[in-house]
């Protein structure tokens, strides 16, 4: 068909907006054919902007020229329709949108472009494979959901701007192009035309420019910035995924939270959702220990707790001398195979022995009676304050499995199956907006595979004041200056207190196995800023995308970013990453290695 054009028309009213109040008055509406309904003499078009649906009828007795025209329009085509807003009559009226008491009659209609029927439907409740959703994102982003999201991201980045303004940060660019720093994941990195063998890295997090800032004397900066990692994907990870960054000089810790959680508040009212502060604040040894996790849900119950276990029942079942234990109450009805499936989890998350006992009316039922004797196990449950009707859960490690990692594997047993039960028993209820602090983190973990310490966090965090003299004595036990904000069971921030002086950076790079020529290779420029008067600083940087998911309630952050990748960082709609022509590598100096 011959297509219109847009000529000198004008939008007078977004499709969404029309009211009643609007009866009698000429509009000119422009969007997508949401549905064409035929009925012989009339025809019903439902045109879609970004604001919702209006119905436009079309009467040949008002305009046989429109209605020629909506005969051969069909879905998705675009169209601009003037016409006159009336009244529905009452038994018309469709509650189920914001414009139902209300259609356009259409007394001209301009057929802007065609449209090929859409690979999948648009509406909501569709069931669409996230291929083809990711294939055609640009379809995809019509629908309800994708604009309520993005939307939603538009107004929170708003609101994250008015308010580090009215604290006195400011919003300041750092490089895209810059060094590889190898720390934590890998770098996309980025060949020089100019420098044949040399390379930039896309950064990972601004982490060095806003500690730089500081030393430049900014005092307080932010920024909404989009980062790089070239690591295994997940549903809460993109190859390029976006951050709140935030450094402040002179920091008490207590005052950045302040500005943090009240940051939070600012952003839930979007929702009409009351944030309460301030957030409760948990150290890490306590949250592993009775959360199974450095990021745990604490909208439940379900509270682990480290025991020493009786000497006879260790010593029979050869096992370490402490374990962890966790009671149910009123959950003895757990049957066998239940249990079977708690063990099985417990065993695939790193625990290397699993059992429980049950009380109930006719005593203990336990499969530890047999092994170690009916005296021990009445002093563990009664250690656990177990009633009738209880059961007690237990976890532990083998004789000679008392090492660092041992206790971190049954700790995150512990963690697996906290979340399991918690689901089974439907205690993770929606709705709820759990926040704490996780703080006095360890500054370092030991790398079994590389045999030496790296970072906890990363290698710019200050120890704790008091653990400063730990860092040549006993690494191990020092703790980091470092927090990290957890929502619901999810890090949406993470932070610390950096390091301002250079003979405690270069301590700290002793440490980490760096050698003094490795570290001025590296960071040589933040060795050199940091002789240069850097204050005391720290900061913040905040995982955006998954903030916006959770308020969104969306699982996956690829539901709130407008083209991300899959799961194996591929671009399906411009199919990348693609080869490039052979002329660009030669230009480069670079040669592509047969696999």
């Amino acid at each position: 068909m011959e297509l219109d054009l847009l000529g000198d028309w004008k939008r007078t009213h977004y499709c969404g907006e029309l009211r009643p109040s609007h009866a009698r008055q000429k509009v000119f509406v422009a969007g997508w054919v949401d549905r064409r309904r035929d009925l012989g003499n009339l025809i019903f078009l439902d045109l879609r902007d970004h604001t919702g649906i209006v119905q436009v009828v079309l009467n040949p007795e008002i305009s046989r020229e429109a209605h020629d025209k909506g005969e051969q329009v069909r879905g998705e085509y675009v169209l601009g329709v003037e016409g006159e807003v009336v009244s529905r009559a009452k038994h018309t009226v469709n509650p189920q949108i914001a414009t139902g008491e209300v259609e356009v009659q259409a007394q001209s209609i301009l057929v802007l472009n065609e449209a090929k029927t859409p690979p999948f439907p648009l509406d909501d409740g569709a069931r669409t494979s996230e291929e083809a959703r990711l294939r055609y994102r640009y379809v995809d982003l019509r629908r309800a959901r994708m604009q309520r999201n993005l939307r939603l991201r538009h107004q929170a980045s708003l609101a994250v701007r008015e308010h580090m303004n009215e604290h006195g940060f400011l919003e300041i660019e750092t490089p895209f192009l810059t060094r590889s720093t190898p720390e934590g994941a890998r770098d996309y990195l980025v060949p020089s035309r100019l420098r044949h063998g040399h390379f930039y890295a896309l950064p990972q997090s601004p982490q060095l420019f806003k500690q730089l800032l500081m030393v430049g004397g900014f005092d307080r900066y932010f920024q909404i910035v989009r980062c790089f990692r070239d690591e295994d994907l997940r549903a809460d990870r993109q190859p390029e995924f976006t951050q709140i960054d935030v450094e402040m000089a002179f920091p008490q810790r207590d005052e950045l939270f302040d500005i943090i959680e009240r940051l939070m508040e600012k952003l839930f009212a979007l929702l009409d959702v009351k944030v309460e502060r301030p957030f409760p604040r948990l150290p890490y040894d306590e949250a592993m220990e009775r959360y199974g996790s450095d990021k745990p849900h604490i909208g439940f119950g379900l509270d682990w707790k480290r025991i020493a276990l009786p000497e006879a029942m260790s010593g029979k079942l050869n096992t370490a001398p402490s374990a962890k234990m966790l009671r149910l109450a009123e959950q003895g009805h757990f049957s066998r195979s239940q249990l079977d499936k708690v063990q099985d989890l417990a065993k695939a998350s790193g625990a290397d022995w699993f059992s429980y006992i049950k009380t109930a009316d006719k005593g203990l039922q336990s499969p530890l009676v047999k092994a170690v004797g009916e005296p021990a196990v009445e002093t563990l449950a009664r250690e656990a304050g177990m009633t009738s009707g209880d059961i007690l859960l237990l976890i532990g490690t083998k004789a000679d499995g008392a090492s660092v990692m041992k206790a971190r594997h049954l700790d995150e047993a512990s963690g697996a199956i906290r979340l399991e039960l918690a689901e089974r028993l439907g205690l993770i209820k929606s709705g709820g907006w759990n926040f704490v602090w996780v703080v006095d983190f360890p500054m370092f973990e030991h790398n079994e595979k590389e045999k030496r310490f790296v970072a906890m966090h990363h290698p710019f965090t200050s120890p704790r004041e008091e653990d400063l003299p730990k860092l040549e004595t006993d690494p191990a036990a020092a703790k980091a200056r470092a927090y990290d904000l957890v929502l619901n069971g999810q890090e949406i921030g993470g932070g610390s207190i950096r390091m301002h002086r250079r003979d405690v950076q270069a301590g700290v790079f002793r440490v980490l196995g760096l050698t003094e020529e490795k570290a001025r290779e590296r960071f040589g420029f933040l060795l050199e800023a940091l002789e240069s008067g850097a204050p005391p600083h720290g900061g913040i940087a905040l995982g955006w995308d998954r903030i916006i998911a959770l308020m969104a309630g969306e699982s996956n952050i690829r539901e709130v970013i407008a083209f991300p990748k899959t799961a194996s960082a591929v671009d399906l709609m411009c199919d990348a990453p693609a080869p490039v022509d052979p002329e660009q590598l030669d230009e480069l100096g670079i040669k592509i290695a047969d696999p």
